[in-house]
């Protein structure tokens, strides 16, 4: 939705305090993160460090916002996840995992506190911080959040953000300590094919559980608990076992946890989302010819606004004809049908609440959005 449509359905103070606050937040995260990495690997392998880590985090971004295709998220909120994960997360995340392997080292002897803080401290207290961020964005801009998708979406970028920094670091270490490597020994190299070749998806994979999680509580008021909780628990066993295998297996055992569980689970997740972009697709289908018969669209739209190839094909040519704001006002329209679209089938199915957009609502915006598009792209 655009700007204005937000402002229309969301407070003016946390349209206006959250975006500030948030940015200086990050910012003063973002900066601690950098001068304690730097301090501890050197400027030159933190630069190294952070040319590696952009590699794969280009990859992970772009493929969830394909995913969040049919009604797009609000871009602002998409680059505070990013940031909410790769700087609130990341410094929260050191704190702890920093604490729990002193306190190990002292409770349980040198050494030992690096594995307690691999297998318990970590993914207990990552996964609650970056799904922290998710649960906020269900509890507090509750119209921004529809459903599994869009729970799966925010986890992801807050998962990437956060994977980005942690590779920052590893690599810068691996560099450090060992050089550039020739992928057979350590060395920056062999640290990239493990976290930004074989593994980049891992991270991802575990808050998406919790998205998930969060996004059924979204449609599903009677068994929210246990969607968050069952969501939370997935990922911090996932996270567990991941973790362990690294730290504890060896070789046999990180690869046997790594083709018989990561690779089946992100296939499964994989095959889930295409499922539901599927079924995404089916139910603005069938809400459209209702649109029809109320003079909402018209019915030589129905086909256009029906498949994504068929919208990115009209969005172009408004585009090359009437230039970037028409289109951006098209993809507007677009993103209402599909919003009013996702509304009713709920309504239909009894899984609306209180914090739901009303349906009145969402007619009006799919009315204005689409003479603004009309308009303009008569220019």
């Amino acid at each position: 939705m655009s700007e204005d449509q937000l402002q229309r359905h969301t407070p003016r103070r946390k349209t206006v305090l959250l975006p500030v606050v948030g940015l200086l937040a990050l910012a003063v995260c973002g900066m601690a993160l950098l001068a304690v990495s730097t301090a501890r690997v050197g400027l030159q392998a933190e630069l190294v460090g952070i040319l590696a880590a952009l590699l794969p985090v280009g990859p992970v971004v772009a493929a969830f916002l394909w995913i969040d295709r049919w009604e797009p998220e609000p871009a602002r909120l998409l680059w505070l996840a990013f940031g909410w994960g790769a700087c609130v997360a990341a410094i929260t995340a050191l704190l702890i995992n920093n604490t729990a392997e002193a306190v190990g080292d002292m409770l349980l002897g040198k050494g030992n506190g690096d594995t307690i803080s691999a297998m318990v401290s970590a993914p207990l207290f990552e996964e609650f911080v970056k799904g922290a961020f998710v649960y906020g964005i269900y509890l507090f801009l509750r119209h921004e959040f529809d459903g599994v998708i869009d729970g799966i979406v925010y986890a992801g970028l807050v998962a990437a953000g956060f994977a980005f920094t942690e590779n920052i670091y590893y690599f810068g270490r691996a560099f450090a300590e060992y050089g550039i490597g020739d992928g057979t020994s350590p060395g920056v190299i062999t640290a990239f094919i493990l976290r930004g070749v074989l593994s980049p998806f891992t991270h991802p994979l575990f808050t998406a559980c919790i998205g998930i999680g969060i996004g059924l509580a979204a449609r599903s008021p009677k068994r929210g608990v246990v969607g968050l909780v069952g969501g939370y628990v997935a990922a911090v066993v996932l996270h567990a076992a991941w973790n362990g295998a690294a730290t504890l297996g060896g070789g046999t055992a990180f690869l046997t946890v790594y083709f018989l569980v990561m690779v089946p689970l992100f296939a499964l997740a994989v095959w889930f989302i295409t499922w539901h972009r599927r079924r995404e697709q089916r139910i603005i289908a069938a809400a459209l010819p209702g649109m029809v018969a109320e003079n909402l669209i018209l019915d030589n739209e129905v086909e256009a606004l029906a498949r994504l190839d068929a919208r990115r094909k009209w969005r172009k040519r408004v585009r090359a004809r009437s230039g970037r704001a028409a289109a951006g006002l098209m993809a507007e329209y677009h993103a209402a049908v599909s919003e009013l679209a996702f509304l009713r089938h709920a309504a239909a199915q009894g899984a609306t609440g209180r914090h739901d957009v009303s349906e009145s609502h969402l007619v009006a915006v799919v009315r204005a959005t689409r003479q603004a598009a009309v308009r303009a792209s008569a220019r």
